[in-house]
Parts: C-alpha cells; structure tokens; sequence
C-alpha cells in the first residue's frame, strides 16, 4: 500500500535574492483568512493584538503569524 506523505500548509513564498521569502498578504486577504472585516484587523494590528506590518496607509500579514495567533487564541 502506498503511504503519502502528510500534507503541510504550504505559504505562498517567492524567491527574492537567492532567499525564500513569505509573501504577505493584505488587509482583505488576511480578514478573509481569520473572518473578520479587514478595519477590525487594521485596529487589532495598530493594536499589537496581532503581528502586521504598515506600509505607508496599507496593512500587511504574513500567514503564518495568522494561523500563530489562530493557535494561541484557541488554547488560550
């Protein structure tokens, strides 16, 4: 019987200078993810409640600090 391998959360991540890098995502895309409205998610970052970065007016997040905050709010 063939055994597959466990599938992983692949990130989107591109090559940048010879290093992978996590791409971010915006304010809509990460709202999405979490299923809030993307100004909730604006405010929880200004915040601190959650890991963004501000790039000029725009917001942005990488996945994986999303499914980290997802972790530690469900065993919190």
């Amino acid at each position: 019987m063939d055994q597959k391998k466990p599938v992983g959360r692949a990130l989107p991540t591109a090559l940048i200078a010879g290093k992978e890098i996590e791409l971010l995502l915006d304010s809509h895309e990460a709202a999405a993810v979490l299923g809030v409205h993307p100004r909730t998610l604006q405010r929880m970052a200004h915040r601190g409640q959650i890991a963004g970065v501000q790039v000029g007016k725009l917001w942005r997040f990488r996945a994986s600090a999303l499914a980290e905050w997802i972790d530690h709010a469900i065993a919190s």
